[in-house]
């Protein structure tokens, strides 16, 4: 257990280390083009996804989002108090992850972010992004499960773009970024209202797809 926990804190912060750091790099480089920055960070944290779920896939299942855990949890496939330790793990991380991305780039280490992200289009965008992401995952642990690092990563590549949110997905990584000023930041007013559409496309995609995926019983 104590390994499992280790690997969801470091692979967390390893992600938000991603995610902000290379925010961080696109804005300083794209000359003020949202556009360049947003790639930027999209493509580092799609292939950033892929890799960190084959490193610590094996240890701890490569959660690194309480709606991940929430989602194994009501399948029954964990207990509860394995899962208030994961969540525990990857809020410590993901906090710890910022602060990386901030030191490496000579930025302030302690920021609040000032970047409002509002309206109700963004909590729907939450809804869906979370949604597809539970989706991807249970459908392609059921069928293919060799293929979910690489179908993570390029769903939630994909997300980045389709959804209004840029597809945070993940209450940990929004909590976190909420602790950041900059490309990838998130002013804290606006957590609640991505946490609740988190919330939601998790609980909407654990139905569904227990539904969908449900073995017939032969006559």
């Amino acid at each position: 257990m104590s390994r499992r926990i280790a690997a969801e804190f470091i692979g967390t912060a390893m992600l938000l280390a991603i995610v902000v750091g290379s925010g961080i790099m696109g804005e300083r480089l794209s000359a003020g083009n949202d556009a360049i920055a947003l790639l930027g960070n999209t493509v580092a944290t799609g292939a950033g996804l892929v890799v960190l779920i084959h490193m610590f896939g094996p240890i701890s299942g490569a959660h690194f989002n309480p709606a991940v855990t929430l989602a194994v949890r009501l399948r029954r496939e964990t207990t509860t108090q394995i899962a208030i330790l994961y969540v525990a793990a990857q809020l410590a991380g993901a906090t710890l992850g910022v602060w990386i991305a901030h030191a490496m780039f000579a930025e302030p280490i302690l920021q609040v972010s000032t970047r409002a992200r509002e309206g109700l289009g963004q909590g729907l965008a939450e809804t869906v992004a979370t949604f597809g992401l539970i989706g991807t995952i249970l459908s392609t642990q059921r069928h293919r499960p060799e293929f979910t690092p690489v179908a993570v990563g390029l769903y939630i590549t994909a997300a980045y773009w389709f959804t209004a949110s840029t597809s945070f997905a993940n209450p940990a990584v929004t909590i976190a970024r909420a602790l950041s000023d900059s490309f990838a930041g998130i002013a804290p007013h606006s957590v609640p209202l991505f946490i609740v559409g988190q919330l939601a496309g998790t609980a909407a995609a654990v139905a569904v797809f227990t539904w969908l995926l449900r073995e017939e019983r032969p006559l």
